[in-house]
């Protein structure tokens, strides 16, 4: 059986494992670069040539153990794409274990943060990404990408960051309170901490990797200049997990390169840092 970065086979049952690797390679509903649903593959091979120690944490973090169940990837519409990851969420929310997510595109988050904020009282869900993702519907769906976040932002505290385009309608939808920009960020930290006084005990993250600049995360659907650097999204994080009970997260939209390694190699490395962050 195939574990995570390669981990010994004990600790990717579930009976041993504290973390859940769930994994949805949906591409149903994007409009410009295809393969999201092909992200898991290339984030898979490039964590198996990472090294497990962190530095910056001094763990190992995969002793916590990471099961990966079978994918969800039988859906015949974004409806049932979104009713399956809702009801199969709820049922992990049921193990008691850390829940992650891997992408696909930003549109399967829809029903995994909905069984979030059922479960989780007062649920604050931080979307790190460059779109503001707040139509209420697109092209016919209301669970299409460019929708992710919008039944979020009715039911539970979103706070956005990095966020540099959008629709005009979107803004009528948007609580600017709780956006940073991502011009306004940029080079900048105090709106960290700001945020993190926006933010409830319980916090739930989506990050869509076109949160980050082209410059180091090329391989997504939508890239968009200006983005976020490595050194500012992880020491917001780690801000996070420090301050906030982080009950779960999702990674969307790698959409890899052929033979462009250092993008999916990026998205292990950030998905194990956080991970890390979170069990120290």
């Amino acid at each position: 059986m195939k574990t995570f970065a390669g981990i010994p086979q004990h600790l990717a049952q579930l009976e041993h494992a504290n973390i859940i690797l769930q994994s949805i390679p949906y591409d149903g509903t994007s409009t410009w670069g295809k393969g999201a649903d092909k992200g898991f593959e290339a984030f898979l091979e490039a964590a198996e040539n990472m090294e497990l120690y962190d530095i910056e944490t001094n763990s190992e973090v995969y002793q916590q153990g990471i099961f990966m169940p079978e994918a969800w990837s039988n859906f015949d519409s974004p409806k049932s794409m979104y009713e399956e990851t809702y009801s199969g969420t709820k049922d992990l929310l049921k193990l008691g274990k850390f829940l992650t997510f891997f992408g696909g595109e930003h549109s399967v988050s829809i029903g995994i943060i909905k069984a979030h904020y059922e479960h989780f009282k007062d649920l604050t869900v931080v979307q790190l990404d460059a779109h503001a993702d707040l139509r209420s519907s697109y092209e016919g769906t209301a669970y299409n990408h460019a929708c992710a976040v919008y039944d979020a932002s009715i039911n539970c505290n979103l706070i956005q960051v990095g966020i540099r385009s959008m629709d005009a309608e979107e803004k009528t939808n948007m609580d600017l309170d709780k956006v940073f920009w991502g011009d306004d960020i940029k080079g900048k930290e105090a709106w960290m901490d700001h945020s993190l006084n926006l933010m409830s005990e319980n916090v739930y993250i989506s990050l869509d990797l076109d949160v980050l600049d082209p410059s180091i995360m090329p391989s997504t659907g939508t890239p968009e200049p200006n983005g976020m650097d490595w050194k500012t999204i992880t020491n917001y994080l780690k801000k996070i997990f420090k301050n906030k009970k982080v009950v779960g997260f999702d990674i969307v939209e790698l959409a890899p390169i052929k033979g462009m390694h250092a993008a999916d190699y990026l998205a292990a490395k950030l998905y194990y840092k956080m991970l890390s962050y979170k069990f120290n």
